[in-house]
């Protein structure tokens, strides 16, 4: 457990200093979980350490939620005050991500079933 957790706490660093050294507006730790992603794809399995340590994580999730929480409390008056952007932007986002979506699963459901004639062939 403790390996896997530190693969888990190498990946956030790596992710970091890509970020800092590159001057990405990406947060480090989404970085981090792309270099996971690919890492685990290229085994093509997750080890055991990992599994572990990302379950244990899962399982406290709610308690590291807790900050957000906080960070709403802290700057309620300028959620106040700029609540029509930010339901504007909420609103627009989640639109742009349903049509997405929507037209990337057309898109593979069209290419799986080409393939699957393909295949019949």
């Amino acid at each position: 457990m403790v390996n896997g957790f530190l693969i888990l706490l190498l990946c956030q660093l790596i992710g970091e200093l890509i970020v800092f050294s590159l001057d990405v507006p990406v947060p480090g730790a989404v970085v981090g979980m792309v270099l996971l992603l690919v890492g685990l794809i290229v085994r093509g399995n997750v080890p055991e350490g990992v599994r572990t340590s990302a379950q244990g994580l899962l399982s406290i999730l709610p308690l590291l939620l807790v900050p957000a929480g906080v960070g709403l409390m802290v700057h309620y008056e300028l959620i106040v005050s700029e609540w029509p952007v930010i339901l504007a932007a909420l609103v627009v986002s989640t639109f742009v991500t349903l049509v997405l979506v929507t037209l990337l699963l057309k898109w593979m459901s069209q290419s799986s079933v080409s393939q699957a004639d393909g295949d019949r062939e």
